[in-house]
């Protein structure tokens, strides 16, 4: 099922201000992908003429994060989440236009399952890739996200 993008970056606007003020927006959703993009400008760079690293990660964690989001949703559970850590890597300078795709939407439900049947926490891995405008991959991030039925 696809996914309203606009009503997500409405979201980021009055929840998550500087997500949305550096320039991060989600452009597609699914059941098992998520795109959001973000482009290099004043407001978000470094002092090495590149995007701040932080940016970088607001973007990766909001392509995980609505894949989680939207999953939680559809159960119709009561189910707390958060990011109990992440990890990264840079290969490239970050300008222009950079991509950031999470194909592990596949992930989610066995952890929502398990949690509801159990009460237990649990907790899973999600990667985000981002590439710039010329296809090279800039920067890698992963975020072990756990998931926790409130009963």
């Amino acid at each position: 099922m696809t996914v309203n993008t606009s009503k997500y970056n409405w979201f980021t606007f009055f929840k998550l201000p500087a997500a949305w003020w550096c320039g991060v927006r989600l452009r597609y959703v699914d059941d098992r992908r998520a795109v959001t993009t973000v482009k290099y400008r004043w407001v978000n760079q470094n002092p090495f003429r590149s995007m701040f690293w932080a940016v970088q990660g607001m973007a990766a964690e909001f392509s995980t994060g609505v894949l989680v989001t939207d999953k939680i949703r559809q159960s119709g559970k009561k189910i707390s989440m958060l990011v109990a850590s992440n990890k990264a890597s840079f290969s490239k300078k970050a300008t222009g236009k950079i991509t950031f795709t999470c194909e592990d939407g596949n992930l989610i439900q066995d952890a929502l399952d398990h949690t509801v049947a159990t009460g237990e926490g649990q907790t899973f891995w999600m990667r985000s890739e981002g590439v710039n405008e010329e296809g090279v991959v800039v920067s890698t991030f992963d975020f072990e996200w756990t998931v926790k039925h409130k009963s």
